[in-house]
């Protein structure tokens, strides 16, 4: 009994928080109009650099652990001599936040590995064919496969101890142009590339033509300038500057800038001789080249939940092809029907983010005509949840949970909400889907609106961001439901009056009835008792069993 209770038991749902704003933004154009002479040139600047970053990457990974000032001067000293100063602190910041990425993505990969050993280590324990609990799996259904997964635990241990040695010793595995791009140079067949134009990607992935910002330097960067004119000049290595067409080792490119998105707020910040830092990409596939503009700002200051509150709230229910929404009130009620935004996650990865950026942009264009101030999402992390060992041969499942694009869904989300002048409000996913069901999809749907499970999660997340219990009314009191405690109500807003009192016998709609009916049957003598409950049965403050009314 006592094992009982304890799968019974609930885990702690975690506060709700506003989300902080964007920390930064980067603008991106086309080079147009660029001649032979630029291309080379900037193919010939790139290839050098890129030397360089891959050089100074391989020494910053032999020192491991042992990485300090003096070792990073050092590395610095030797990359101005070949290029400058300035290009040798964007190389050896460059390989800084590489060599950091590796770090993290290294320890996540152990988080993973250590799950997958759990999850089989319990599996094996329990009997053949044995049956699993909603908190624990239980044993595999056959010899056959309870063979194999002991195979599998073996290779798993196998590879979380060798990452552990890794990271102890200050280990990362690091490929500069992307470990997918290398990958497909054993599967050109399937990627429908030849061996040449693989190569020019894989060259092009390489190159090293990007220089951080510097604040009261002529418009934000010596290295890359960009003029609010929009012309384009690169301060060029030292072993290239006999091919500067300026004065000073620099080259002019015949190109033009003219950044559409966000074009006024760079050339104030350039007027003003702020930061920006540049990066100049070379798409080999499309044959075009871009520069990047990017800077930071202050975080953008977050309104307090209770503001985010006053005006109502839209809960959103994120999916692996569509977003459900449904508006809600200050007091928790839903309004208007629920709302779909679909988008597809099939074809290349700017597809994808095409198809993601526009459903966002419909639920912010709606949420700002419904007037509310904040959009409420769970705080959804499928990192540790979408492991083969987990959900076994639930390949579908685990297909839709890798299909979320959480992260990313984030990072544009607060983005573009900030823009719009709305505020992020995260929530702790647990249970929402199934509360949401079991309390909201019957009551709301009718005839003519069909209530998904997704509508009703929704409505779940709205509840919990606005501070509400996801139930639409609270449980009976424990000892018993006489009128000594009574029904208790959690429609009414947290300011009305006696909202703690007791829920009537009989609803005004019932007494209504009965005066049009004239039904006086079943009347009898009226107790102490009884005229206390008719008495408080007829104040004003009675409320429907769905929505709140005064």
């Amino acid at each position: 009994m006592t094992e009982q209770l304890k799968q019974r038991q609930l885990r702690a749902i975690d506060a709700s928080f506003v989300a902080f704003g964007p920390s930064g933004v980067a603008v991106r154009d086309r080079l147009k109009g660029l001649t032979a002479q630029d291309e080379t040139l900037l193919r010939g600047v790139g290839e050098h650099l890129g030397v360089l970053a891959s050089r100074d990457l391989k020494q910053r990974c032999a020192d491991a652990l042992e990485h300090s000032t003096d070792t990073w001067a050092a590395r610095k000293q030797g990359l101005t001599a070949a290029s400058s100063s300035r290009w040798a602190g964007s190389i050896t910041k460059a390989t800084h936040d590489q060599w950091a990425l590796s770090r993290r993505c290294q320890l996540a990969h152990i988080q993973s590995l250590e799950a997958g050993v759990r999850t089989l280590t319990h599996r094996l324990s329990q009997p053949v064919g044995g049956k699993g609990s909603k908190r624990a799996p239980g044993g595999y259904r056959s010899k056959g496969e309870w063979f194999h997964k002991s195979r599998r635990l073996y290779i798993l241990q196998h590879r979380l101890d060798a990452a552990r040695a890794d990271r102890e010793n200050g280990v990362v595995h690091v490929v500069r142009g992307g470990r997918r791009l290398l990958g497909t140079r054993r599967n050109l067949e399937t990627a429908q590339l030849t061996e040449a134009e693989w190569r020019q990607r894989w060259e092009a992935e390489r190159w090293f033509l990007a220089a951080d910002g510097e604040s009261g330097k002529r418009f934000g960067n010596e290295t890359i300038r960009v003029t609010p004119g929009g012309e384009v000049s690169l301060k060029l290595p030292a072993p290239l500057t006999h091919l500067a067409n300026a004065k000073h080792g620099r080259y002019v490119l015949t190109s033009r800038i003219a950044f559409a998105h966000r074009g006024q707020e760079w050339r104030d910040r350039i007027a003003g001789n702020r930061a920006v830092a540049y990066r100049i990409h070379y798409d080999a596939e499309r044959g075009r080249w871009y520069l990047t503009a990017s800077w930071q700002r202050p975080v953008v200051q977050t309104i307090p939940l209770e503001t985010a509150r006053a005006k109502g709230m839209i809960g959103v229910d994120t999916n692996a092809d569509h977003f459900a929404a449904y508006q809600l009130d200050a007091h928790g009620n839903p309004t208007g029907e629920p709302r779909r935004f679909s988008y597809g996650l099939s074809g290349s990865a700017d597809h994808r983010d095409a198809q993601i950026r526009h459903a966002i942009t419909q639920v912010l264009h709606w949420a700002k005509q419904a007037g509310v101030a904040a959009i409420a999402i769970e705080d959804l992390d499928f990192t540790a949840e979408k492991t083969r060992e987990k959900h076994g041969r639930k390949k579908r499942f685990r297909q839709l949970i890798s299909g979320i694009p959480t992260s990313k869904l984030k990072a544009r989300l607060v983005s573009m909400a900030a823009d719009a002048g709305l505020s992020i409000v995260a929530v702790d996913p647990a249970y929402t889907s199934q509360w949401g069901d079991q309390h909201w999809r019957k009551p709301l749907a009718t005839p003519r609106r069909k209530m998904s499970r997704h509508d009703a999660a929704g409505i779940a997340i709205g509840r919990r961001a606005l501070g509400y219990p996801i139930r639409r009314r609270a449980a009976p009191p424990r000892d018993d439901q006489s009128d000594r405690r009574g029904h208790r109500t959690v429609q009414a807003d947290r300011g009305t009056r006696a909202r703690e009192g007791t829920r009537p016998p009989v609803t005004e709609r019932a007494h209504d009835a009965r005066a049009r009916t004239g039904t006086t049957r079943g009347t009898r003598g009226t107790s102490a008792s009884k005229t206390v409950r008719d008495a408080r049965s007829t104040r004003q403050w009675v409320q429907d069993s769905l929505l709140l009314t005064d």
